[in-house]
């Protein structure tokens, strides 16, 4: 088995090959020039992309688009709806992931983070540099930008919980990183959320959105039972400090636009192509996309 130090060059490679194709994805990028862009052979960067990413890069690109996302949107609402009806926003496990929630108290949250000691580290991702943040009691933080934007990318994760106690240690983010990405994901994941009530239940919210599905804010707004709170449900999904795990990159914007997203839009129609092709390659009579 590899360890995540040796994955982390390939999953370095594999966020460069990303960032090329969602660039240019409107030129329909051969492989050929894909592989070439991040230094590998087109057999190696077919079957390295596939391993690390989880679809072909073939059906990647064919998913960039987005085309389908209106069609999407028109159930989001009920969908959205079912799933909180169904629980699956509840503590336990969640929709197609295997996380355990624990929300910080109104009165602990009023207080910055004071009391709190939090490691933080940086690892490579398929979706760039990760910033990764842990408590004792699960991760907090995770969030992507580029190698030279560590700092900034720390500033902004200080902000939220500025009484907080920092400490670095990498290889935290190292096995955060190898555990959300992995193939198959066989340990519960503990989140510790650090948030307003209402921010709480926007991100509870956004876990029971299906892998490969969407909504909208005004959706989220709906189901919360506040339709008239679609820029404060906007507010929350911008404020969610678990990016990717919680997927805030699953809320788009009525008219099935990507709108704005914290970690970059390119990232974000990066995100969601990954997870709806995944999703049809999990689907029968997919084998054409290959």
């Amino acid at each position: 088995m590899n360890t995540p130090r040796e994955n982390s060059a390939d999953w370095q490679r594999m966020a460069e090959a990303i960032h090329f194709l969602t660039a240019r994805y409107l030129q329909q990028p051969r492989l050929e020039e894909a592989a070439q862009a991040v230094g590998l052979s087109p057999f190696h960067f077919q079957r390295l992309f596939t391993r690390h990413v989880g679809v072909s890069p073939k059906a990647f690109i064919g998913h960039l688009t987005l085309t389908h996302a209106k069609k999407e949107l028109a159930q989001g609402a009920s969908v959205l709806s079912a799933a909180l009806e169904a629980g699956l926003s509840g503590p336990s496990r969640l929709h197609d992931l295997c996380l355990k929630l624990e929300a910080m108290t109104p009165g602990d949250y009023a207080k910055g983070g004071r009391g709190l000691t939090i490691a933080y580290g940086f690892a490579f991702s398929p979706f760039g540099l990760a910033i990764v943040l842990a408590t004792d009691k699960g991760l907090c933080g995770l969030g992507f930008g580029a190698a030279e934007e560590e700092e900034a990318m720390l500033a902004d994760m200080q902000r939220r919980w500025p009484q907080a106690n920092y400490r670095r240690d990498d290889t935290v983010a190292a096995d955060a990183i190898a555990k959300i990405f992995a193939s198959e994901r066989t340990e519960i994941l503990p989140l510790h959320l650090i948030g307003t009530p209402f921010q709480v239940k926007v991100w509870e919210a956004l876990l029971a959105i299906p892998s490969g599905g969407f909504t909208t804010y005004g959706a989220i707004a709906q189901t919360l039972h506040s339709p008239k709170a679609c820029r404060a449900v906007g507010a929350a999904v911008g404020r969610n400090p678990i990016s990717w795990l919680i997927p805030c990159h699953r809320a788009l914007g009525a008219s099935g636009a990507l709108t704005g997203y914290h970690w970059g839009v390119e990232r974000k129609r990066a995100m969601l192509a990954v997870e709806a092709a995944k999703r049809d390659y999990d689907t029968p009579n997919t084998s054409a996309m290959l």
